[in-house]
């Protein structure tokens, strides 16, 4: 087969039964966007504009909605332009700084959870050090540590896979991922077992994410532990991680719906099915993280509903 890893462009798929219907999709789509990008930013600015929200709990909820838009504007804006376009593609290049967006956004998102577990942890097990350790310098590493580590390590896979040579130009999403390349390359049938760089990256990112789920499970065995001791521990407990559980499973979903595509993408399923499986990761928690914390936690939902509660009482 001609080999194509220096071709310009790459074809995307899905869009078939999206096209019968491309002013209606863009503007839900648009409207949907619209709306993600309001309830981030406005979480955000009210976290940053109020001081006494300045905790660690509010600066990684606060990280949370940035992540959001980051990871959205890596599909929204292209999906945008190929519903309004006849030839839906994608350059090498652009296909694979666009794989990087998404899913380094949903690792940052896993890392932010985990961290976010841990100080709920030390919050809740250990009220009296809870200052001495959450430390303005050690947020700002915990911080750090959720955005650079994804970031380095969908990086690092990118790299090794734009020297694979490529044998196929037709990407089987609405939008591109660094294992749909993989399949594309001239050695795909051989990668499972190989031992490449990008294999190995990937495994070691793949073991990485199992052991942060281990400690997600580990400190909630520790919180439960603390909140049957303590009726003060278990307010704590609904007021805080009650939201947080509520993200983690709406992100689990998200990653469990992308990883029945990669099962079923291939099978002969309706592809109005199998565009939700594609899109649930990029849909569900950019738009529900934010209102999750928004409505939940009362010290955000005051701050947020003041200014209208103040022009309410002014008329």
């Amino acid at each position: 087969m001609e080999n194509v890893s220096s071709a310009i462009e790459l074809s995307l798929s899905g869009f078939e039964e999206l096209l019968d219907y491309r002013v209606t999709v863009f503007c839900f789509t648009l409207l949907f966007y619209c709306v993600i990008i309001m309830v981030n930013v406005a979480l955000t600015v009210t976290i940053t504009m109020d001081r006494n929200l300045h905790e660690p709990m509010y600066v990684f909820i606060c990280n949370l909605c940035i992540n959001g838009l980051y990871g959205t504007s890596g599909f929204y804006p292209k999906f945008l332009l190929d519903i309004l376009s006849h030839h839906q593609s994608i350059s090498h290049s652009g296909c694979l700084f666009q794989a990087v967006v998404i899913y380094s956004s949903v690792c940052i998102d896993i890392c932010l959870l985990t961290v976010m577990a841990y100080d709920r942890s030390v919050a809740i097990c250990r009220p009296l050090q809870y200052h001495s350790i959450m430390t303005k310098k050690h947020v700002i590493q915990l911080v750090s540590f959720s955005w650079l580590v994804p970031l380095g390590l969908m990086c690092t896979i990118a790299i090794f896979i734009s020297r694979l040579k490529l044998c196929g130009s037709h990407i089987e999403k609405l939008y591109c991922a660094g294992w749909l390349i993989v399949k594309l390359s001239c050695s795909a049938t051989s990668w499972i077992t190989s031992t490449t760089p990008t294999n190995v990256v990937a495994y070691l990112s793949i073991f990485f994410y199992i052991f942060l789920g281990i400690f997600i499970v580990y400190t909630y065995v520790l919180l439960i532990k603390s909140c049957l001791k303590s009726l003060d521990s278990r307010g704590k407990f609904v007021r805080t991680c009650v939201p947080h559980l509520l993200a983690l499973l709406n992100v689990i979903i998200a990653v469990l719906f992308d990883l029945m595509f990669m099962r079923f993408g291939s099978v002969d399923l309706k592809q109005s099915l199998l565009n939700f499986f594609s899109i649930e990761i990029v849909m569900i928690p950019p738009l529900f993280n934010p209102l999750i914390y928004g409505l939940t936690l009362t010290q955000i939902r005051s701050r947020m509903l003041h200014p209208c509660l103040k022009k309410a009482n002014c008329i």
